[in-house]
């Protein structure tokens, strides 16, 4: 039997102390001063800038660029002001996750995953998907941002240390207590983090003492890291804070950090609207036009912007959009009727997401205790459990989808493979795994992709795997960090403007991903049956464990992927404009004066991690960008 890092009596005793300590942080949440509108008759003639999205991205930007008092924003959202316990929760992490607040759509069917569709999940409501994804505040690696940069050139301000003052501004970091971070052995380095934003991430009052095992474990693994903190830009195996205010003890998002406190009359916000034209004259954009339903009255309405158009309606909405309003593949908005003004190939391509995996291990002589399952199976763990929550907030209850994980590089989960894998992807017919219409300048871009690509297999810092892990006797999910494959999110050219955007993951389309995705698996089992775990008698249910050939593993694979862990990102890709690119390195669209670009579509590709921290540090970046060109 393994040790273990604490002990059962010594751990209730620990959780009993912080029982009775909650945050006494001073976090004063006063009313909404800006100007909340629901009228377009409220909505003046013109603004410096108009803003398309209260979400993530659109909210931040808003903030920032109102904060000198005197420049007027106003931010355009379809969704309502909504004030809901499940979004305000942190327990369990995704209690708003589902149609209640995100967009109704639909993929198209999957071919390569047995003609599947799934649900496209958006937020649609003040503070975006930052009000219903699963609050991890995940940054990904160095590696990652370089990336970006070196579509550009090597000297691209687009680099890990471009961006890291702005992680640094976009969250406020408040450390665990310190008794729960001694009873797991939890490590984290301020250094990486800052202190002045209203947008927060912390860290629950409890941790079940499982994930200390499950983390020392890794250590059994050649190769595996253990940064000192989720910030650091290194893959490995870490912990990693929750988008919670630590007072509350509630969701910290976009509205609750860059709307709700807010002081100033020159933020106005219009919600319940719906853009549905970027106005553009003489190759500038003017402004916008929307549309409101009143009753069976509908209302179009047209805004001016004087300095410029920010678009942040997200990687789905912004490459619909821009084609609606004439920008974008001239072929399809051809076939729409459509007027081309500019002709961008690459809008609504590069679509990305990062697949879910499930895999079944269970430890049948797993015996530490508390541990998620005693949430349900534990009478007394579970009055317990409601009893400090109901009296201070602590416990449990406190806790969102979980604060360990694995974020591992090729070399470190295939050892043996890595190298024939990337030399795969390397030699690929790169313009084969795309549409067969698909313009050059998007193979191009994709071809410079997965050159990079196959260059980060081998190297351990680009994650490729992610596994969260449970503090239970079974295994988490796993996620695919670095697809290969791309899809596309373009307008239904048969009902442009009544329909939908049609989202096509093409998941598996590049048949490397299963590959990578076949050595996840393989790697995952290895750490339950090779490592200290396997003390814990494993067993695996899913796939069963006499699946062990590629081919069988990659048919369980077709069966059973997720093609979204509902990170859209992609489709409006900061890439030269010759290599596909929709805006350049300033987020300016091609072609456009007076337009940008501020959410996850403009990622060329999609960092290792959650994809939020890193809308936020985009927003912030933007920010400085178009206060720098106004003067």
């Amino acid at each position: 039997m393994m040790s273990r890092s604490l002990s059962r009596l010594a751990l209730w005793a620990a959780l009993l102390v912080t029982a009775v300590e909650p945050f006494s942080l001073d976090l004063p949440r006063p009313p909404p001063r800006m100007r909340f509108l629901q009228r377009s008759s409220q909505v003046k003639q013109s603004y410096d800038y108009v803003v398309v999205g209260a979400g993530t991205a659109g909210l931040t930007v808003a903030d920032r660029l109102s904060a000198d008092g005197k420049s007027t924003v106003l931010v355009v959202e379809n969704g309502k002001i909504v004030d809901s316990p499940r979004i305000e929760q942190v327990f369990s992490g995704g209690a708003a996750m589902g149609p209640t607040f995100s967009y109704q759509i639909t993929s198209v069917p999957q071919v390569n995953l047995q003609n599947r569709t799934t649900a496209v999940i958006a937020g649609n409501l003040v503070g975006g998907s930052s009000a219903i994804n699963a609050m991890m505040t995940v940054r990904g690696t160095s590696d990652d941002y370089d990336r970006w940069g070196s579509f550009f050139g090597n000297d691209s301000h687009w680099s890990w240390e471009g961006l890291l003052p702005y992680f640094k501004r976009a969250l406020n970091f408040v450390p665990p207590q310190s008794a729960v971070a001694e009873s797991v052995n939890m490590t984290w380095d301020t250094s990486f983090w800052g202190n002045s934003s209203t947008v927060y991430t912390g860290w629950p009052s409890f941790q079940w003492p499982g994930l200390a095992e499950q983390i020392e474990a890794f250590q059994d693994i050649p190769g595996v890291e253990f940064p000192p903190d989720s910030g650091a830009g290194r893959a490995g195996v870490y912990w990693f804070p929750t988008l919670m205010d630590p007072k509350n003890v509630q969701r910290s998002y976009a509205r609750t950090g860059h709307f709700d406190r807010i002081n100033r009359t020159n933020f106005e916000v219009l919600t319940e609207s719906r853009v549905t034209k970027i106005l553009l004259e003489d190759g500038t954009a003017t402004g916008v036009s929307f549309r409101q339903q009143t009753g069976n009255a509908t209302v179009d309405t047209k805004v001016m912007a004087k300095k410029e158009v920010i678009l942040a309606a997200g990687a789905i909405h912004s490459p619909q959009l821009l084609q609606l309003s004439g920008i974008g593949p001239k072929k399809l908005l051809q076939e729409a009727g459509i007027n081309t003004t500019v002709d961008l190939p690459g809008v609504g391509q590069n679509f990305q997401d990062h697949p879910m995996m499930f895999m079944g291990i269970t430890l049948r002589n797993f015996t530490t205790h508390p541990n998620p399952t005693d949430m349900f199976q534990n009478r007394n763990f579970s009055a317990w459990a409601q009893e400090v929550w109901e009296a201070n907030k602590t416990g449990p209850y406190s806790m969102g989808i979980g604060n360990a994980a694995a974020w591992l590089g090729l070399p470190v989960i295939s050892p043996d493979n890595f190298e024939a894998i990337a030399t795969k992807l390397e030699s690929q017919d790169h313009a084969a795994q795309l549409p067969p219409d698909t313009d050059p300048t998007v193979i191009a871009g994709y071809t410079a992709q997965m050159k990079n690509l196959a260059s980060s297999m081998r190297t351990p810092n680009t994650a490729f795997y992610n596994h969260v892990l449970t503090g239970s006797g079974s295994s988490g999910t796993l996620v695919d960090l670095h697809p290969l494959s791309r899809g596309t999110v373009n307008i239904n050219p048969s009902d442009p403007a009544g329909s939908p955007p049609v989202v096509d993951y093409r998941a598996l389309s590049n048949e490397v991903d299963l590959d990578v995705m076949v050595e996840m698996l393989r790697f995952t089992s290895r750490y339950f049956f090779e490592t200290r775990l396997s003390a814990l008698s494993p067993r695996q249910t899913q796939p069963p464990n006499y699946v062990q050939e590629a081919a069988d593993l990659a048919g369980y694979l077709r069966q059973t992927l997720s093609p979204t862990e509902f990170h859209p990102a992609g489709t409006c890709a900061m890439m030269p404009r010759e290599l596909g690119g929709v805006v350049d390195e300033d987020l300016k669209v091609y072609g456009v004066r007076g337009l940008r670009v501020v959410d996850a579509s403009i990622m060329p590709v999609l960092p290792g991690a959650n994809t939020c921290q890193t809308v936020y540090a985009v927003a912030e970046k933007a920010a400085d960008l178009i206060k720098a060109d106004s003067g």
